[in-house]
């Protein structure tokens, strides 16, 4: 049996973090390992306790969500939180960091990133990572399906099955469609 590299494996973590995010315009995962150990995680959304945009809408200024904090972000504070120092350790994204976020990193002395996407990659953010002398890679994930549109999907599978149940003549065929769609979709 082959397994997956450890850059596919953490990178698999950030995606599966992306996917309880709170945002409605992006969802985003970081994971951040030190010595091959996971020290830490986050997703963007909204501050704990508060307002989610997926319940309430985006707050934008200036082309901006104010609402959410970034995943990377969201990671650190993890680590400020718990007194889990970052100094040398890597982090996985699953989209590259914004310039903001990109500071913090370096900041927090983050000495590589790893990013599956491509993400209004800013020059200055390049700059700054490549002066402090963190090694930044794209490391794309392979071989794993995660699917950031199952809410989507949900919806979709939903509004079919309304449409079926008032066009169709044979109860019994619906009744056991909607069942495996529900089995599927946990509708």
């Amino acid at each position: 049996m082959e397994r997956i590299s450890w850059n596919q494996y953490f990178m698999a973590q950030s995606h599966l973090l992306a996917l309880r995010s709170t945002c409605t315009r992006l969802m985003v995962g970081a994971t951040i390992v030190r010595d091959k150990r996971i020290i830490a995680g986050g997703y963007n959304g909204s501050v704990s306790g508060g307002v989610h945009c997926i319940d309430e809408g985006c707050y934008v200024i200036d082309g901006h969500c104010v609402r959410t904090i970034h995943a990377e972000a969201n990671a650190l504070l993890q680590c400020a939180k718990f007194g889990v120092p970052t100094e040398g350790a890597e982090i996985y994204v699953t989209h590259f960091p914004c310039l903001q976020c990109c500071k913090q990193l370096i900041q927090a002395g983050i000495k590589t990133l790893f990013y599956a996407k491509d993400y209004k990659n800013h020059p200055y953010a390049e700059e700054l990572f490549a002066e402090a002398g963190i090694q930044t890679e794209k490391v794309a994930l392979t071989d794993l399906a995660v699917d950031y549109h199952y809410r989507e999907k949900a919806v979709h599978v939903r509004q079919l099955l309304k449409e079926l149940e008032t066009q169709t003549d044979d109860p019994e065929k619906y009744a056991a469609l909607k069942a495996e769609a529900e089995s599927l979709f946990n509708l």
